[in-house]
């Protein structure tokens, strides 16, 4: 159509190039398209024209000015596409000038398309060297946001790269860890492909397989690709593919029994209406350009008859088609078209407008490229517009003032960024199929990049899966692993294939799908699960164990029993085997004994600063105490012997005043090493982390080894000592020969502190206070056992043995 600035059209109307083998014998035929029309094609190239009229017609736009309009069909070919962008370069005018510049009778100052991206990259390297601006409504590719190479292209469609962000974010939001993806194999596929790739990366999305395809591929390379889904473990499939290569691999997928797939779309396929009689697709979701209403536009393509497409080769075609009859048919057999067909009732995508998306897109180019024409040849004064339309415009001033337009148009905004793109806003689709078998698409939500990070992704219906499934289907390599393990990557496999493996002894783990466990601090240790950390459990011979109960009624036992010693020795004082067994010292014995009983109670129960320092000590001065007793006893039964001699009067030497500095200086030097150890490094509570990883072993640090060495060495020297001179007084010829007795009570007491060494160094924990306990125990049950019992059973029960008579006459 003429006017006074012509915009040019560029649509995939035909779905197919005439191909011909050229011979090089005779010219090359000029291309042409064949083929079936595409419906949804032509309905965008009429919406064109719909927003020309409207804009003809506008008392606000464009005033007295009529705009004209060249539409081209490329057949969705580059070769086409590539005739077509040099046709709008140069016109059609035959006469050739000689001038400088080429014949401009017929150059377009715009141009709107092409749909696909391969075929606008291709037009626009070509129009673009003429700076003519190139506005598309369907072309994608994120590759055409570089202005450095198409610094002449707009579009009012979102640019791939929002779209792939979008399909991401849409797989992780349901926990697509494990996906495959197929695309087409085009620039549109290509570059869209790899923009998803790279955004799932970031999210930790991992793909099973990556194939592309084309729709002239031979059926074996897409039957390859058909099997390869088939065989997969994904069950989510993102497709990145033109609705025409979609068709070609859904064909092929339905000829075998489909697999049970949750078919993820971009926009170019998702909404197509051909696409959604594969019923095995029921459930796929996707992106959509948002649905618009475009007043007017319906009654627009439906105000058709016979005589307007009769002047149109394709609208001819269309009818043709459509109605399946001939306008003009010298063949008998076929039906003429004779002006009975209703378009009204025509179930075709050129009639459906319920779902208008990609044809607002085109509506809008429109619009976007006029309101630059009003920018450059209209003024506005006292809100009047005047409008000069013998303007000579260039196409350098449209693409200009492109870059600056900003409008709204039936409530749908306008405008560009740097980069020559609108801003990105998508409505989130899902086919959901009815049980009349009706399969329908659903907006369930949106995504709007214009909205800050976290709140773009939105969705506020009910979804529809696969096989109609109201569950969010499962797509991962590997199961989560849980709160309590950690990941380890499978060998040669992508990170999303992992096996779970528990957590290490002493760490754990309280986040699910975690690569590391992490230790516990020094005084937790992980529960069962090992998905939290907890106080270590603290050990300690406490008072209400059995085992502490038992050694405390040891303990108090041997204290009672040396009690009652003491008050049958006090009670039967006068009888010669209490006196002939020296009774002080017995009495210093016996209490000594009774401190040595009772000072095991304070091994038992929480350490304390206090408990530690006593523990020690107390055991160290009252077992000297005990031994010099008993020494003292074995130098009287030897200096005795020794007095009975004739001539012998040592036992002057050693009376009661040198048997009692005898005790009191052995035992002082035990008191001088304890307090040279308490305050040099005196025992201290400790909290012991290292024998046991899983508790605390609260115990009583010794301070100074050497110390407590110290003590039990002095004890053991004089418990050696008294064990061999009561070794040289066993023989004595008296039936009263308490030696023997003495012999065999040190006897004990060495061979359990023997034994307690090596016990005590390799016991754990709590059971080191227990081991040492029953040494202390034991050794002074040997003392009462041997030294005491005889004497009080001859005293309670063979008092006719207790004269001076039987202890002095020979055995």
């Amino acid at each position: 159509m003429e006017g006074d600035y012509i915009i040019g059209g560029v649509f995939s109307i035909h779905a197919n190039m005439h191909m011909v083998n050229n011979d090089y014998t005779t010219a090359p035929e000029a291309p042409r398209c064949t083929g079936r029309i595409d419906p949804r094609e032509l309905r965008f190239s009429r919406a064109m024209v719909f927003a020309i009229e409207e804009i003809n017609n506008s008392t606000e736009l464009l005033p007295s000015v009529k705009l004209g309009y060249q539409i081209h069909d490329s057949c969705a070919s580059v070769p086409m596409t590539m005739h077509v962008a040099f046709q709008l370069s140069n016109g059609y005018d035959p006469v050739y000038y000689t001038r400088h510049d080429c014949s401009q009778s017929g150059v377009v100052i715009a141009v709107i398309g092409e749909s696909g991206s391969t075929p606008s990259i291709s037009m626009s390297r070509v129009i673009g060297s003429f700076n003519i601006p190139q506005v598309s409504h369907y072309a994608t590719c994120a590759c055409l946001s570089d202005k450095k190479q198409y610094p002449t292209f707009f579009r009012t469609i979102p640019s791939d790269q929002y779209q792939a962000d979008a399909l991401a974010k849409l797989v992780k939001h349901f926990g697509w860890t494990w996906i495959g993806a197929i695309r087409s194999n085009s620039d549109y596929g290509n570059n869209g492909m790899a923009a998803f790739l790279k955004a799932a990366l970031r999210e930790g999305i991992c793909v099973e397989y990556s194939e592309s395809f084309y729709r002239t591929d031979s059926r074996n390379k897409i039957q390859r690709i058909a099997d390869i889904i088939r065989r997969s473990t994904s069950t989510v499939v993102v497709a990145f593919a033109a609705p025409g290569d979609m068709k070609f691999l859904l064909e092929e997928m339905a000829k075998d029994r489909p697999p049970s797939r949750q078919w993820i779309g971009s926009e170019a396929w998702i909404t197509d209406p051909h696409l959604m009689s594969f019923s095995f697709c029921a459930g796929a979701i996707g992106v959509a350009i948002q649905q618009s209403v475009i007043p007017g536009l319906r009654e627009f393509l439906l105000n058709l008859s016979l005589s307007k497409v009769a002047f149109s080769s394709v609208l001819t075609k269309f009818w043709e088609e459509a109605f399946d009859c001939k306008l003009k048919s010298s063949n008998p057999d076929e039906r003429t078209c004779d002006g009975t067909e209703d378009i009204k009732t025509l179930l075709s995508p050129y009639t459906e407008t319920s779902q208008l998306r990609i044809t607002n897109m085109a509506y809008k180019a429109v619009y976007a490229i006029a309101h630059a024409i009003h920018n450059v040849v209209c003024l506005e004064t006292n809100k009047t517009i005047q409008c000069n339309k013998h303007t000579k415009l260039e196409s350098s001033q449209v693409l200009s003032e492109l870059k600056n337009v900003n409008f709204t148009r039936n409530s749908y905004h306008v405008s560009f960024d740097d980069n020559g793109d609108p801003v990105a806003f998508y409505e989130l689709v899902n086919w959901q199929r009815h049980a009349s078998g009706v399969t329908e698409l659903i907006k369930v939500g949106y995504y709007d990049a214009s909205l800050p990070v976290g709140q773009q992704f939105h969705i506020n219906r009910n979804i529809t899966w696969l096989e109609g499934s109201t569950q969010v289907p499962v797509s991962v390599c590997s199961d989560s692993c849980s709160p309590g393990t950690r990941k380890v990557l499978q060998k040669g496999k992508p990170i999303c294939c992992y096996d779970c493996i528990q957590c290490p002894t002493g760490e754990m783990n309280n986040v699910t799908d975690s690569p590391n466990c992490y230790p516990c601090p020094r005084e937790f240790w992980p529960n069962a699960k090992k998905d939290a950390c907890f106080p270590k459990r603290v050990e300690f011979l406490s008072f209400d164990e059995v085992l502490s109960i038992i050694l405390a009624a040891f303990s108090v036992s041997g204290a009672c029993l040396a009690i009652i010693t003491a008050a049958v020795f006090f009670h039967h004082r006068t009888t010669p085997i209490v006196r002939a067994n020296n009774s002080e010292l017995s009495f210093l014995l016996l209490f000594s004994l009774t401190l040595c009983f009772l000072c095991s109670l304070t091994f038992i129960g929480a350490p304390s600063e206090w408990s530690c320092m006593l523990r020690h000590t107390a055991f160290g001065i009252t077992f000297v105490l005990c031994i010099s007793c008993v020494l003292g006893k074995t130098i009287v039964v030897l200096m005795a012997f020794k007095a009975t001699l004739p001539g012998n009067n040592v036992m002057k030497w050693f009376g009661p005043p040198q048997q009692r500095m005898t005790v009191v200086s052995f035992t002082f030097i035990q008191v001088i090493i304890c307090t040279l150890w308490l305050v040099v490094s005196p025992p201290f509570p400790k909290k012991n982390l290292t024998t046991y990883k899983e508790k605390i072993l609260l115990e009583c640090a010794l301070g100074s080894s050497v110390g407590f060495w110290a003590v039990l060495g002095y004890i053991g020297l004089l418990a050696v000592f008294c064990f061999i001179l009561a070794v040289l007084a066993r023989k004595l010829p008296d039936n009263f020969n308490e030696a023997k007795m003495i012999t065999f009570s040190m006897l004990i007491f060495c061979a359990v502190w023997i034994t307690f060494i090596p016990a005590y160094i390799s016991s754990p924990g709590k059971l080191t206070v227990a081991v040492e306990i029953f040494a202390i125990l034991a050794s002074s049950f040997g003392l009462m056992l041997f030294i005491f019992a005889p004497k009080c059973f001859i005293i309670l029960f063979k008092p006719e043995k207790n004269t001076k008579k039987y202890l002095m006459s020979k055995s």
